[in-house]
């Protein structure tokens, strides 16, 4: 019933006729407003959140923080005008509310009094940038994660200036070397420091130049700090190792728990302060376990046996009680957890996709963010077992004039079994008419698409396009050995899955024109893009995204480490080359026919500008019809966080290609 009652207010909400509608074009996204990072107040009272907008320059965004009462009574308001705030948590009593802002010198810890009044800088960082932080119980300390050099005592002062001209040099020593969206790393390491809110003390607990420590908690009590770090030898050189530390603020002690071997992560206290709930995996293609870990005894209790997804959240209810969120299905529903029947069950939105939940009153309360495919992300509430309630419309205005496809799942057969695909039909649908269609092949192979707000989808379906997907095996979201399958076969089951559900789409709609087929993906979709233009010819174009060409040039120059490349194709270049060569794209470029725009970004450090170079270099040297459009500045993230501009452009470009070659 509850389920039924949540669907039934989103029809109403997004319900509105289709003559005065029109299908989104790629301009559309400068009017986006974007919500993130709800917080609920302890009280349950009213939701902090972030704000964010797209100037008009087309190429900055402004966030800032916002509260929302949940009463559904009155209307969001802005708390601050900065257009540079992010990351708010209340403290303990409701009474303040922490944040992080680019208003001043860098990055820093302000503090805003909910009576009123303007918020103050608790911090003046010179040498150090937050990466989290948390309220202490009593309220009166803040639990900093910092990055900073090994070498500074005080990241509150200046660098120290030499007068001689410093050569501009990276020296690389470790396998993690290098980050999308940052480029090559520098020496510093995260530790956990401790700051007092009256004195604005800055004490720092823990640091090492051998490795990072994070995902800090303070126990219920406020004695203790849980913290995760891998402390092995190869903590910088990639390890799947990670251990759970306690640090004791009456001593200064730390001491490593006794969890399972291989890598804990995500460390959770229960209300009571005697278990720890984490994150295991014994190895990179083993399957996620939650465990929960008893204090008093050291001992670790596997739960949730056959519960076969992936956490990507989780929040203790009570002591026997927990809320996780997870892929499913297509789908991001919250599913509660009973410690004690060692069951779950799905609690919350089943048909869209939750996220960012924040829970008060012994999670009799929730907040959240909900999205669907027709539907950007929101503020939703739920008060114990009455309907959710939408608290958040900033998008209401702009997709009430749009028309919006919902997609439409369907499973089909592989030799293995079954696997999900969607279809999004055209703007403007008719019966008797036909229609191209474009294979979108997502990322990853990890992941899972479905009913998520994606635009790309609803600007392709507005120019005349079905659209259809799969989450081919590898991806996220159906169990542990359909993720697996892909492991050291990357072109091989991921591969034929996709073109299984081209297959299928075709056979099951005849409005589907079978001489108008496109193809596009991104990152390991691009990968795929390459291999499957590669093996066929049956598309008009192509538009390959962020992508991998050669296996092994891309070994050698991506952000992940040797032993990353080694868990993927089992072993290394030496050890197993023709796996690598035998499943790269550029082997067999001299029997690629269709006409492909090849877009890529120069700091790209996932799949680096080299791989599209190389993809460009072969088609041209076979004589395919080939552009490519390089975005300076971008990384690998330019679809979901690029310049606005440049991310508008990479959709007009995409269509226009499409478009191109449609005769």
């Amino acid at each position: 019933m509850l389920m039924r009652l949540f669907a039934c207010t989103m029809l109403l909400c997004c319900s509105v006729s289709f003559a005065e509608t029109r299908g989104m074009q790629p301009e559309d996204y400068y009017q986006f407003v974007f919500v993130a990072d709800p917080q609920l107040a302890p009280d349950g009272r009213s939701v902090a959140f972030v704000h964010s907008t797209i100037d008009d320059d087309k190429r900055t965004r402004h966030s800032n923080l916002w509260l929302v009462a949940t009463d559904g009574k009155s209307q969001p308001r802005q708390l601050s005008f900065s257009n540079g705030d992010r990351s708010p948590r209340w403290s303990p009593d409701g009474r303040q509310l922490a944040f992080i802002s680019g208003r001043g010198e860098g990055q820093q810890l302000y503090l805003l009094p909910m009576a009123g009044g303007e918020a103050r800088a608790l911090t003046e960082l010179k040498q150090a940038g937050i990466r989290d932080f948390s309220w202490s119980p009593d309220g009166k300390q803040l639990l900093l994660t910092l990055s900073v050099d090994p070498d500074v005592t005080d990241p509150t002062k200046e660098k120290t200036k030499s007068d001689e001209a410093e050569a501009d040099v990276v020296v690389i020593r470790h396998a993690l070397y290098k980050s999308d969206g940052s480029g090559y790393l520098n020496e510093r390491r995260s530790g956990l420091w401790l700051l007092d809110i009256d004195t604005k003390q800055l004490t720092q607990l823990t640091g090492d130049a051998r490795w990072h420590d994070h995902s800090a908690q303070f126990s219920p009590d406020g004695k203790q700090i849980v913290f995760a770090s891998d402390r092995s030898s190869n903590a910088l050189e990639g390890s799947m190792q990670q251990d759970l530390y306690l640090y004791q603020l009456s001593d200064g002690s730390t001491t490593r728990l006794d969890t399972l071997s291989g890598q804990a992560s995500s460390p959770q206290w229960s209300p009571d302060g005697r278990q720890l709930l984490y994150q295991y995996q014994a190895d990179y293609f083993e399957p996620q376990q939650l465990i929960v870990h008893q204090l008093r005894d050291g001992s670790n209790k596997p739960v949730a046996r056959d519960w076969d997804r992936n956490a990507s959240s989780m929040h203790w209810l009570t002591n026997e009680r927990i809320l996780l969120g997870a892929d499913h299905l297509g789908a991001r529903p919250l599913f509660e957890l009973d410690v004690r029947r060692d069951n779950s069950r799905i609690r919350l939105s089943e048909q869209g996709s939750a996220s960012n939940v924040t829970v008060a009153d012994n999670g009799k309360r929730l907040s959240y963010l909900w999205q669907d495919e027709q539907n950007l992300p929101e503020i939703w509430y739920q008060d114990g077992n009455k309907a959710p309630q939408q608290l958040t419309q900033f998008n209401q205005g702009l997709l009430a004039g749009l028309t919006l496809q919902p997609l439409q799942s369907f499973w089909f057969e592989h030799e293995q079994g079954r696997s999900q695909g969607f279809l999004l039909k055209p703007v403007g649908w008719q019966a008797g008419q036909s229609y191209p269609l474009v294979l979108n092949i997502k990322g990853g192979p990890g992941g899972m698409w479905g009913h998520q707000w994606f635009h790309e989808f609803q600007m392709m379906a507005a120019a005349g396009y079905a659209v259809v997907f799969t989450n081919y095996r590898g991806s996220t979201g159906y169990g542990f050995a359909h993720q697996n399958s892909v492991h050291a076969d990357y072109g091989g089951v991921d591969y034929r899955d996709n073109i299984a559900v081209l297959d299928h789409v075709l056979q099951q709609h005849n409005w589907l024109d079978t001489s108008r087929l496109y193809i596009t993906g991104g990152s390991h979709g691009g990968f795929l893009t390459n291999w499957i233009t590669s093996q066929t010819d049956r598309f008009k174009a192509a538009v390959t995204q962020r992508s991998v060409s050669n296996w092994i040039s891309e070994a050698g120059t991506q952000q992940y480490p040797p032993n990353s490349m080694r868990r993927e194709f089992a072993g290394t270049i030496w050890q197993n080359f023709d796996l690598y060569w035998n499943r790269s794209p550029l082997k067999y470029a001299n029997q690629v026919s269709t006409p492909t725009l090849i877009i890529h970004s120069t700091d790209d450090h996932i799949t680096p500008i080299g791989q599209g170079e190389e993809w460009f270099y072969a088609l041209k040297a076979n004589e395919v019809p080939t552009e490519m459009v390089v975005f300076k500045g971008e990384s690998h993230s330019l679809s979901r966080s690029g310049t606005p501009v440049n991310l508008v452009e990479r959709l007009k470009r995409i269509l226009e290609w499409f478009e191109r070659h449609s005769d």
